[in-house]
């Protein structure tokens, strides 16, 4: 019964039709730079006041648009908790962006003085983490990993919580397109996507919603329209889609920062192979912010605006295609008489 809490959560997190139509503003480094491109500064010389200000333009604008948003707890919840509508869901993301870079992989850990108790004493209806992966990252680096994702799994059941697991392949330290940020690598390979879906979709990880990135990249991804080169394409987010099928774990896709036009079409072969929405935020709101801070009222309109449409077109592409979720709460067999389910739970 303790999964009463985690079905609950996720209905919380989708829309009444059981969509994720999910907007991201956790991020810290991309909006770090948007500033400071915006104000010829540095990423060092950002000021704080400035990305909670940015943030809390993003809630204002954004929430009444989606179905749940994805916070960081030292950033936006500060700025714009108090913009929340009562209807739209919150996700807490749990790692630091600052991660561990070796020579055999990368390291992830928690923010500093953050928890999954802490995420659930404050009323969120989900904990979400991300996880830097790669199946040929060395032997060290990725039991490093699989052990980060199954201890809070195991925190996220305890808490009766769910677990949003975001996986994301990453170029190695020393090479030509190495970066510490997450820009989609054009000759990514799909089977290091698929692969790491396949090891993180194990019931060992307690995982409840995937947010994967496309096994292609989104600038390369044909026109689906029953050509060779679509069909080869869809076969790789189908082997996806059988992995979470065959595990009963639903999943979304992040944008990477794709144009709105490549993320439509990654969409298009993701919700054929059975995904169930997106988890999107700079191809929804980077360009406003970019552009136009620190005018706020310019990045405002912008994202009431652009940002709007572009949060609705996403929308619209979901509900017409995306698979739906459906709440599957525990029977009750075994209740009986009064006090049953109180002394069993």
């Amino acid at each position: 019964m303790s999964t009463i809490g985690k079905t609950r959560g996720l209905a919380r997190l989708a829309d009444a039709d059981g969509h994720f139509r999910m907007v991201a503003l956790d991020q810290r480094p991309p909006m770090f730079d948007a500033i400071a491109q915006a104000r010829k500064i540095t990423r060092e010389q950002v000021a704080y006041a400035d990305v909670t200000a940015a943030k809390r333009l993003l809630v204002e604008a954004l929430a009444p648009h989606c179905s749940s948003m994805l916070f960081d707890p030292n950033f936006a919840v500060p700025a714009a908790i108090d913009l929340m509508p009562a209807r739209c869901g919150l996700i807490m993301t749990l790692e630091e962006h600052r991660t561990e870079e070796t020579s055999g992989g990368r390291k992830s850990r928690v923010i500093d003085n953050w928890s999954v108790a802490k995420i659930r004493a404050m009323g969120a209806d989900g904990v979400k983490v991300l996880a830097w992966y790669r199946p040929d990252a060395a032997a060290g680096v990725n039991a490093h990993q699989q052990r980060f994702v199954r201890e809070i799994g195991d925190e996220c059941r305890r808490y009766d919580i769910p677990y949003v697991l975001e996986l994301l392949v990453y170029p190695f330290l020393g090479s030509a397109n190495h970066t510490v940020d997450y820009v989609e690598s054009p000759g990514k390979l799909p089977s290091l996507v698929i692969e790491s879906v396949r090891e993180f979709a194990k019931p060992e990880y307690g995982v409840d919603l995937l947010k994967l990135e496309s096994p292609l990249a989104a600038n390369d991804l044909p026109r689906r329209d029953g050509g060779g080169a679509a069909t080869a394409a869809q076969r790789e987010f189908d082997a996806i889609g059988e992995i979470c099928g065959r595990c009963g774990i639903p999943w979304v896709l992040l944008s990477g920062g794709a144009a709105h036009d490549k993320f439509e079409r990654v969409l298009e072969y993701a919700y054929a192979a059975g995904a169930g929405g997106f988890l999107a935020g700079r191809t929804i709101w980077l360009d406003a912010v970019r552009r136009h801070f620190p005018d706020l009222a310019a990045v405002s309109a912008a994202l009431n605006q652009q940002s709007v449409a572009i949060l609705n077109s996403l929308s619209q592409l979901t509900k017409q295609r995306a698979r739906s979720w459906e709440p599957r709460f525990p029977t009750f067999d075994h209740v009986q008489r009064e006090g049953d389910f109180a002394r069993a739970y």
